[in-house]
Order: C-alpha cells, then sequence, then structure tokens
C-alpha cells in the first residue's frame, strides 16, 4: 500500500464513521455550528498546550479532535446541500493554488517576508478592502496585538529599526507611570493598553512570541505556586499562617528545583 492510499483510506474510515455517527448517536444527531463552536474553541487550545508542552502522543490526539471538528462542521452543511468536506477540501487547494504564485506561477521572491507581502496584496485584489480584515475579532487580545502588527508589518507598516521600537516601549511605559501617579484611571487604561501593544510589537521584532512567552511564564508561576502550597502543607501550615518573607523561602525552594 503507498502512502498515499494509506492515508486516504484512513480520511475515507473517518467520513463513514462521521456519517455513521450522525444518522446513529443521539448527541451526534443533535449537535449544530453554534453548538459546536465553543467545543472547537476548546480543542485548538488543547492543542497549542501541547505544542507547548512538547508531548507528541498529545499533540496527535488533539490534532484528531480539531479533525474531527472539521469533518462534523462539513457534514452538518451537507445535509443542507450548501457544501461538503470535499468543497471544503477543493476551496482549500484553489485557495493555495493562487496564493503561491511563486510556486504554482511565475513569480519570483526572495524570501519568506516577500511571500507574506505578496499574500496579502492577493488578498486585497479578492475583494477585501483592508490587509487587517483577516484578523479575527474573537482572538485573544495579546495573540490579535500580534497579528495587527505581523499584517501591518507585510503591507509596508513597521519600524526600521529594532532601538526604534524599544524606544516607544519606554515611551508608554513614561506614560503609563504619569497617569498612574496622577491616578487617571481612564487614562490608566488607555496606556496600559498602548504599553502592551508597544510590548508585543517589541516581542515581534525580536523574533519572540507574545503569547506563547506569557503562558510559559504562567505554567511557571503556577507550577512554583503549587510547590509552595505543597511545601507548606508538609509543615502542617497553610499559605495564610505565613508572611510575604516566609512565602518566600518556599518560592526561592521552588526556583532551585527547576521549577
Amino acid at each position: 500500500m503507498t502512502e498515499v492510499k494509506r492515508k486516504m483510506e484512513a480520511f475515507e474510515r473517518l467520513l463513514g464513521i462521521m456519517d455513521e455517527l450522525r444518522e446513529k448517536c443521539p448527541w451526534d444527531k443533535k449537535q449544530t455550528m453554534q453548538s459546536l463552536r465553543h467545543l472547537t474553541i476548546e480543542e485548538v487550545y488543547e492543542l497549542g498546550d501541547a505544542i507547548l508542552e512538547g508531548d507528541d502522543a498529545e499533540i496527535k490526539k488533539e490534532l484528531g479532535d480539531i479533525l474531527l471538528h472539521i469533518v462534523f462542521y462539513a457534514k452538518i452543511a451537507s445535509e443542507t446541500g450548501k457544501y461538503d468536506i470535499a468543497d471544503v477540501i477543493d476551496s482549500l487547494c484553489e485557495k493555495l493554488i493562487h496564493r503561491h504564485p511563486h510556486i504554482y506561477g511565475d513569480v519570483v521572491v526572495g524570501d519568506d517576508e516577500e511571500v507574506s507581502r505578496n499574500w496579502e496584496k492577493l488578498k486585497l485584489k479578492e475583494g477585501k478592502t483592508s490587509v487587517l480584515e483577516g484578523v479575527p475579532v474573537s482572538l485573544p487580545a495579546v495573540v490579535k496585538s500580534m497579528r495587527i502588527q505581523e499584517k501591518a508589518r507585510a503591507a509596508g507598516f513597521d519600524w526600521e529599526e529594532k532601538h526604534q521600537v524599544w524606544e516607544k516601549v519606554k515611551e508608554e511605559m513614561n506614560e503609563f507611570h504619569d497617569e498612574a501617579e496622577a491616578g487617571n484611571v481612564p487614562a490608566m487604561q488607555a496606556e496600559f493598553g498602548d504599553l502592551l501593544f508597544s510590548l508585543v510589537n517589541y516581542a515581534r521584532v525580536m523574533g519572540i512570541n507574545p503569547e506563547e512567552s506569557l503562558e510559559r511564564t504562567n505554567k511557571k508561576f503556577i507550577n512554583r505556586f503549587r510547590f509552595m502550597e505543597d511545601r507548606v502543607r508538609e509543615k502542617g501550615l497553610s499559605l495564610a499562617d505565613l508572611n510575604l518573607a516566609e512565602m518566600d523561602v518556599f518560592w526561592n525552594e521552588a526556583k532551585k528545583n527547576g521549577l
């Protein structure tokens, strides 16, 4: 059996199972695109967690869960004659071919940034009125900031030098600090948003994914905090029994243990 045939048979098996579940399973029969939406979002986050952990077995499982959702949506749509999974795949293939003229046409590109710029230009030719239209409204704020800045860069709107971005971070920090000192809450909130946006921008130009960095810090904090809770319990105490200096002893112990 060729590798392509093996993959096709596996996909065909999945489609058959989906048809059967939709016909016979009470839970699957009652699902709609609206009822599946929040579950799909949850599955994507679970995949993101598995990728951060570098857990290949879990990544494979979560990829399967997301693939199931894709097939499920297409199955629901096919029941009203809107489209089916073949239409979804064909549409994707056509888009990929159209947006990669340097592979399927005679366009020559020098690097990946030029590919990104061409991608955004092609999307505008397809009828979009702004390069920012492709940023989902419901994205988490940090991810959205990153995508907005990436798309703006692809359109040629970006800082020329990295040090300029860092100067902007310091400027926004000072403006936030001034409003915080004045106790002006609405202005403070606005300046804090500007500060976060500029930090995301600096992370981007430095080649750092800010969402992933923050999530790694979240996980690190959780691990250290749980270690501290466990050590305090071992001594027959609770965190409420300790002052901050006493807690710091256990916190530093967690750090020494590589957490």
